[in-house]
């Protein structure tokens, strides 16, 4: 895993579980002086981590803020790829810009760019994305799998499969649901995005880039009036605050997961984990196409992740790019 010395001894006081830890101890681990040590700490504690000196004993982590720094996503891991690489930052103007230039410039498969805010964040269709700082998940994971380029838009399934599970291993008040393409909702309302970007040549995919928004510790008076009835956050949800690095390092482990599912057994298992979480199948919809409207019933995805409408004729249409509304 590559992380600063910062990051190291961060993530080894978050593993701690509460028990201190000896700073002769770290520095013989980690292969630096007392004084080393003690200067990270000091570091830290200007980021908001607060530490008490037990006599004999070595240092104890008492608090820490709510921020999604590699050190704390890497405390919930278990991976093997993603998330070894984390860039974390205060602010950026998107996550999905960095992670072009990372994926271009050799980035190793499961790298992570994540913010705590987006100046310029957007979904799809180049719509605008508010990127509260501090509050919710903004980030992109670049990965590399050895797949043709028309298969890159099954990796938006397989993300939202990814993090419908683990929002439900983690939260009990809630049901998220997937809306096809790139939504996921909660009782109607959409608490995150997944916006799926490819750089490839003819024949094969450089690397994927999975961007992905989530409203986690937004309240009401967070969102603009105008999206009030339309969107919703995983906390007013929940009914408390969660922890942000908690549902990163989560989703990083279920993505990996259902990643290799997909490259070991192609699309059918994550078809069916996607249909069971759907909040399309079997509703009836109006899907808006570039080109028209199309009305009608969702009866499921294809083996390669479009979106199949029967008309009331009974003709059925597939649909690979549209906005979709519930038509009630």
């Amino acid at each position: 895993m590559t992380l600063s010395m910062k990051d190291k001894i961060l993530k080894r006081f978050l593993l701690a579980s509460g028990e201190p830890i000896s700073g002769q101890h770290l520095a013989e681990e980690l292969g630096i002086s007392r004084t080393a040590v003690w200067k990270h700490l000091q570091s830290l504690q200007e980021e908001g981590y607060a530490f008490d000196t037990i006599k004999k004993k070595g240092y104890l982590l008492l608090s820490k803020p709510d921020r999604v720094d590699a050190a704390s996503v890497a405390s919930m891991l278990s991976t093997k790829r993603f998330g070894q690489t984390i860039h974390y930052m205060e602010e950026c103007a998107t996550t999905q810009t960095i992670s072009h230039e990372l994926a271009r410039n050799g980035a190793l498969d499961g790298t992570v760019v994540i913010a705590e805010t987006q100046t310029a964040g957007k979904g799809r269709m180049s719509r605008p994305w508010e990127s509260t700082k501090g509050k919710g998940i903004w980030m992109t994971v670049i990965i590399k799998p050895d797949v043709l380029p028309h298969q890159a838009p099954q990796f938006t399934l397989v993300a939202a499969v990814a993090i419908v599970n683990a929002m439900k291993s983690l939260y009990s008040s809630f049901t998220p649901v997937i809306k096809w393409p790139n939504d996921i909702l909660i009782n109607g309302r959409k608490c995150t995005g997944i916006l799926t970007e490819m750089i490839a040549e003819m024949d094969r995919v450089q690397a994927l880039l999975i961007g992905i928004g989530i409203n986690v510790n937004q309240q009401q008076e967070d969102f603009p009036e105008s999206l009030h009835s339309i969107a919703t956050s995983l906390s007013i949800e929940e009914g408390s605050l969660l922890n942000r690095a908690q549902l990163v390092g989560t989703i990083l482990n279920y993505l990996e997961k259902y990643s290799d599912l997909y490259i070991a057994e192609g699309f059918s298992p994550i078809k069916i984990l996607w249909e069971e979480a759907s909040g399309t199948i079997g509703k009836q919809i109006k899907a808006t196409t570039l080109t028209e409207v199309i009305q009608g019933k969702a009866i499921g995805i294809t083996e390669s992740g479009v979106l199949e409408i029967q008309l009331e004729n009974g003709e059925i249409r597939s649909v690979y790019s549209a906005d979709i509304e519930l038509d009630e």
